[in-house]
């Protein structure tokens, strides 16, 4: 997908893309390109590809959430390279962001892309998310939280559910195993104070793969002993 069909596409589907975006996105590659040599952040580096799988797989979220009505915060937990938060904050300048990550290179990396991109309203934090979700200060604040790829349903629920203010929502961004992952999680999802809404199944174009937007709203806090230690839910997922 070189930069022209991914204009095409996201106004096919009626997501907000401009030329000062697509500015935005160009700049965004040349440093993703030009840092990875230097620390290891993602295996796509190719132009098509970080088109497709990287900036455009991260806003099909926008296909399923509507982020451009009202005000919205988001935390984006081990964004790694800044997926799916950075491409989301491109096409919604006014979405509110937070990225947490436990590799001190990879928020150093996200401090240069905020600067050159011009980007308001970011905030990158160097944290394990065990620790952070028990952070006061943020804790239960977060209108919508994302993950994408970061490890299992059950593990994610607990990492990312105790963020989501009550009536918010978690969007877990997965692969084709979705399903089976959504099912062995149920259990802790409740647990951690959230129902299922949705799981949206749809392919990515080019026969790049299957994914799933899955949407878990919070309806009850958290009990206060999750998220556990770090390390804990990796190893003994709920």
């Amino acid at each position: 997908m070189n930069p022209e069909e991914f204009r095409a596409e996201l106004e096919r589907r009626g997501l907000p893309i401009t030329d000062e975006k697509m500015t935005q996105f160009k700049l965004y590659l040349e440093l993703l390109q030009e840092w990875n040599e230097k620390i290891n952040l993602t295996a796509i580096t190719e132009q098509e590809e970080v088109y497709l799988k990287h900036f455009y797989d991260s806003l099909t979220a926008g296909l399923y959430v509507d982020f451009s009505k009202g005000v919205h915060s988001l935390c984006d937990v081990g964004s790694g390279a800044g997926f799916p938060s950075i491409p989301l904050k491109i096409l919604y300048p006014e979405l509110s962001i937070t990225i947490v990550d436990s590799l001190k290179k990879r928020i150093n990396f996200l401090e240069v892309v905020v600067d050159a991109l011009n980007l308001t309203d970011v905030e990158l934090l160097h944290d394990r998310a065990e620790t952070f979700g028990q952070n006061k200060q943020y804790r239960a604040t977060y209108d919508f939280v994302t993950a994408r790829a970061v490890a299992r349903m059950s593990v994610l629920a607990e990492l990312c559910l105790p963020l989501v203010k009550k009536g918010g929502s978690f969007i877990a961004m997965k692969a084709a195993h979705a399903p089976e992952e959504l099912k062995d999680a149920e259990k802790a999802i409740a647990t951690l104070g959230g129902k299922i809404k949705d799981d949206f199944a749809f392919e990515l174009p080019r026969e790049a793969g299957e994914r799933h937007i899955i949407m878990i709203d919070k309806k009850k806090e958290t009990p206060n002993k999750y998220p556990r230690k770090p390390g804990t839910p990796n190893k003994t997922p709920l």
